[in-house]
């Protein structure tokens, strides 16, 4: 029965150990007997198969949960369980075992396993039923309460981790504070009456009796303390929360009230985020304490917090439909008030995608529905972004609202729902006759090209169907969707847009690059497939630097691609750019060891095709220290290994014996190869500008 009564009544499931101490104590006793201690063998015998022992979490529990639903409807057949349970838990506490047990211990001895329990539970048994004995044992406990070592055991079960490195500064923790935490009103007026205790003692964490109780809203407890004229009202805890802050943020009414009885208690003190106590009681939706606070005529409806959110704001940020509907009923509550981000509460709401509040706010005549934030968006902008349907229906259905509103980067609602892929927000805002639907944002890039960019397929096959939206627009950098598909390696974007006959698979960027020579440049070798299958692709066709795609890939040194591009007939492995590198040449600068294989298993290349410096492939890699490709180089047999360049005189190093291949970097002149020809090697078209026309200007 002793069992099954910490089955049936204990707060939380117990481990086998703990239950196994717990049935050892000897209720009244000052020592623990360890040889008291059954088996759980034996507990299982004693039981006939009511519980079990769960295997996963080492807990014991009833066989079933209707066997313990009925065990706990029988009111006769357990007596007084609880002051039985507290009495046995406060047994433990005071007993010399644990009373010996330092307060600094960084751990509690696996001697003790009942210690945690008993230390976090002992006050919720006694204020269920509370007994004399309890009484005595508590006080007993209480009275040297501040070095115990059961302070630190419930302070580290009910204190954020954050906080808990102040539990070195326990002894602030008093036996008043315990019986203030556990709300047990008999204990905290003994304490009181004995004198010697400092009723705005703060703790660890810097709450003080009253604190603890408006925290865990112990009503008879804030009463008592609150009798007292020394009482303060408004101290501060760690997080700067006065007791009125704590009772709001918990929704606890009736100590929120009491508080609000006293006149010297202050409703708008801040806590670290900035929340006053009716703030507070917004974020966590707790309606009749908002109601209550506003009563009191000190109280700052509109009070912002850290991020600039009022009560209002807060509330609608997590969707508390009656808290927001309570706030708008007062005139003096200002529904546009943005926070930092420039946010309204509807704004937060539609960003939030809270339906029900976004309709309570456009109900109140004076919300302005467009009102845009920090980043340019409008309500109805934030709701795209994050693809919330309902409020962008409920948006849409104003006259008030504009649908073509853009950001600061110019982006619409309809652009931002297209670069995020939401497709049911893109179908909603295409129904409206006076949606823009190839409205471009800065950059040039219209809805079609964001989703492109992005790799949405549903958005973009939403868009084609639409003959109002031109599929070949550029942006800025003069890339059309197909290219931006391409360059980003969307494979089923680029298939969607080159089956629309109007798109133009060859148009070239601001670099001259079509999106094969994107695609190729960028190792995408589905892209590279998908474009190669189309006839009138033009697998040959030179940027601004005069890289065909072939040329681009074997740069990168992109294997896959240069295999797929000498697939085609019609691509020319000797091309040259304007340097005059062809494919192999830029592979060997690079030191592309695959893509040299590769090409120099064509016979149609030229593994002695100079540049326009008069340097070969081979000179190239000996120039940059790749030795690997000058070997596979020099396995050609019509590679001469001892041409010359025009430009520093250089040949290829002497080899370094009979046989030898290696090339000695440092034997090759720093000034083979100029800046400026480094430069538009890379790509970097600018800055060969920049230094071309500074050479000019100095020579000038």
């Amino acid at each position: 029965m002793a069992t099954l009564t910490w089955v049936c009544h204990s707060e939380r499931p117990l481990k086998v150990d703990e239950l196994c101490h717990a049935l050892a104590v000897e209720i009244g006793e000052t020592d623990f007997d360890p040889e008291n201690v059954p088996s759980v063998g034996a507990l299982l015998d004693y039981c006939q198969g009511l519980i079990t022992v769960d295997a996963e979490a080492s807990t014991v529990r009833s066989i079933h949960h209707t066997v313990q639903e009925y065990l706990c409807s029988q009111q006769g057949l357990f007596h007084n369980p609880h002051s039985t349970l507290a009495e046995t838990c406060l047994t433990y506490l005071t007993s010399r075992q644990v009373s010996n047990i330092t307060s600094d211990s960084l751990s509690i001895p696996q001697s003790v396993p009942f210690l945690r329990y008993s230390a976090r539970y002992w006050g919720t048994h006694t204020i269920k039923d509370f007994s004399d004995h309890a009484k005595t044992l508590a006080l007993e406990l209480l009275d040297k309460y501040e070095a115990h070592i059961s302070a630190v055991s419930l302070l580290e079960q009910v204190v954020h981790p954050k906080r808990r490195g102040g539990l070195v500064l326990l002894p602030l923790f008093s036996g008043l504070h315990c019986a203030s935490f556990f709300g047990i009103v008999e204990l905290v007026t003994a304490l009181m009456n004995t004198g010697g205790c400092d009723i705005n003692q703060q703790d660890c964490t810097g709450n003080t009796p009253l604190g603890w109780s408006a925290i865990k809203g112990h009503e008879g407890v804030v009463k008592i303390l609150l009798e007292r004229q020394d009482i303060d009202p408004n101290s501060l805890n760690m997080d700067y929360r006065t007791p009125l802050g704590w009772a709001a943020a918990n929704g606890h009414e009736g100590v929120v009230k009491l508080l609000l009885e006293r006149e010297n208690v202050d409703p708008n003190l801040q806590d670290l985020s900035h929340r006053t106590p009716l703030a507070c009681a917004a974020v966590e939706g707790h309606e009749a304490v908002v109601k209550l606070l506003p009563e009191r005529e000190s109280v700052d409806p509109n009070f912002p917090e850290k991020t600039g959110n009022g009560p209002l704001g807060c509330a609608a940020i997590q969707g508390h439909e009656g808290v927001v509907k309570i706030l708008l009923g007062r005139q003096d509550v200002d529904p546009n008030r943005p926070n930092e981000w420039g946010l309204t509460p509807l704004g937060c709401a539609a960003c939030a995608g809270h339906e029900a509040v976004v309709k309570l706010l456009l109900e109140r005549e004076n919300v302005d529905p467009d009102r845009p934030n920090m980043n340019g968006n409008g309500p109805l902008g934030s709701a795209a972004i994050k693809g919330h349907e309902g409020v962008v229906k409920i948006l849409l259905e104003r006259q008030d609202v504009n649908p073509n509103r853009p950001n600061k980067w110019g982006t619409t609602p309809l652009g931002c729902a297209a670069c995020e892929g939401h497709e049911a927000v893109v179908k909603l805002l295409l129904r409206q006759e006076n949606v823009d639907p190839d409205r471009p944002d800065k950059n040039g890039n219209g809805a079609l090209g964001l989703a492109a960019v992005k790799g949405h397929e549903g958005v973009v096959k939403i868009l084609l169907e639409r003959q109002d939206v031109d599929p070949n627009r550029p942006n800025k950098y003069d890339r059309t969707p197909l290219a931006c598909a391409a360059l980003k390696g969307h494979e089923g974007v680029v298939r969607l847009l080159l089956e629309r006959e109007s798109v133009d698979p060859n148009r070239p960027d601001i670099d001259g690059d079509a999106p094969l020579g994107c695609a190729a440049a960028e190792g995408h070798m589905g892209v590279v497939k998908v474009l190669l299958q189309r006839q009138d692709v033009d697998p040959n066709r030179p940027n601004k630097l005069g890289s065909t795609p072939l040329g681009c890939a074997a740069l990168k040194g992109h294997e896959g691609v240069v295999t797929l591009l000498l697939e085609r007939e019609d691509v020319d492995p000797n091309r040259p750019d304007i340097d005059g590198d062809g494919p192999l040449g830029c592979a060997a600068i690079e030191g592309h060891m695959g893509v040299v294989k590769i090409l120099l298993q064509r016979q149609d290349v030229d593994p002695s095709r100079p540049n326009k410096d008069d340097r070969t492939p081979l000179l190239s890699a000996a120039a940059h220290g790749h030795e690997g490709v000058v070997r596979l180089l020099q396995q050609r047999r019509s590679v001469d290994p001892n041409r010359q360049d025009t430009h520093t005189g250089t040949t290829l190093p002497d080899t370094a014996g009979e046989g030898s291949q290696v090339v000695q970097r440092q034997q090759v002149p720093n000034s083979f190869e100029a800046p400026d020809v480094r430069a538009r090697r890379q790509g970097m078209w600018d800055v060969w500008k920049s230094r071309v026309f500074s050479s000019k200007r100095k020579k000038a």
